[in-house]
């Protein structure tokens, strides 16, 4: 699909502060006809997006959510059980499948620049086409892709490929899925300057769960530093701190998104997904 195809499903719902779209549907060698375009679509108020959304597109939304309490039971169950954002799959829309995720716009930049949540930044550290960007989040989405590919060094070997590299930054966002827990680390001797410097350009929030010290100045006051044994301390500690933000994300956003969609299309969600599991290891 183009530009033009990707603007054009977005006609169809109320105006949006930014787009992108994500997935597999992007992939040059995927001629699927049948998958979903999966898109994130940040918004400044939920709610009242939703309110207006239910308007032009109520079929997009599963029955229960639009009778029992519409817009407020929506932004609710995204909020309060899953990580902020409302999914709608299977929406069919001129012979094409699309699912598109709804997140409030402050949320979305949070994520990005100080993997509060590892969900929605860890989707941007993939490639994504953005379709609107009104408040430039492909700039602030550089903060992203930096603290990303600092990660990735730290926990690659110390000889590695572009495409390990690559590699290694799309799958951040899968620390918590079984097959990388038992991924070799080979970066034991790796220089203890060289970690430090991959480490500091982390998110703060990451670097503070890193074995802090506090640093008094001559100002007294107390400067949080970072304190970095070795590298592959520093690298075991990454790994556990992504891989419990993943799961516990991963599993609130599951939870949230069969609520949202509802029985049927979430056991056709689950099927779809195994499928696609299932093939990948064949």
């Amino acid at each position: 699909m183009d530009n033009a195809t990707f603007r054009s499903f977005l006609q169809v719902l109320p105006p949006v502060e930014f787009a992108c779209v994500y997935g597999s549907s992007l992939h040059p060698s995927n001629h699927d006809k049948t998958i979903m375009t999966d898109y994130i679509l940040g918004v400044s108020d939920p709610k009242q997006w939703h309110s207006e959304n239910l308007k032009l597109n109520k079929h997009h939304y599963a029955s229960w959510m639009v009778h029992l309490g519409g817009e407020s039971l929506i932004t609710g169950v995204a909020d309060r059980i899953g990580v902020g954002v409302h999914f709608n799959p299977f929406v069919t829309w001129n012979g094409k499948l699309f699912k598109y995720g709804v997140v409030r716009m402050h949320d979305l930049l949070q994520d990005v620049q100080y993997w509060e949540k590892f969900y929605l930044c860890g989707r941007l550290q993939k490639p994504v086409h953005i379709v609107v960007d009104n408040l430039d989040v492909s700039s602030t989405n550089s903060v992203n892709l930096r603290a990303a590919v600092s990660a990735a060094l730290l926990l690659l070997p110390s000889e590695f490929t572009e495409a390990d590299l690559y590699a290694k930054v799309c799958s951040l966002s899968y620390t918590g899925d079984i097959r990388m827990l038992f991924a070799e680390d080979k970066s034991k001797d790796c220089d203890l300057s060289v970690a430090c410097s991959l480490v500091s350009a982390l998110p703060s929030s990451i670097r503070s769960q890193i074995s802090m010290k506090e640093e008094i100045r001559e100002t007294g006051r107390v400067i949080p530093d970072t304190k970095v044994s070795t590298r592959e301390a520093a690298a075991n500690c990454l790994q556990r701190i992504l891989r419990q933000r993943v799961m516990v994300s991963s599993a609130r956003q599951a939870i949230s998104g069969f609520l949202a969609v509802g029985g049927v299309n979430a056991t056709r969600y689950l099927a779809k997904k195994v499928n696609k599991a299932w093939k990948s290891w064949s």
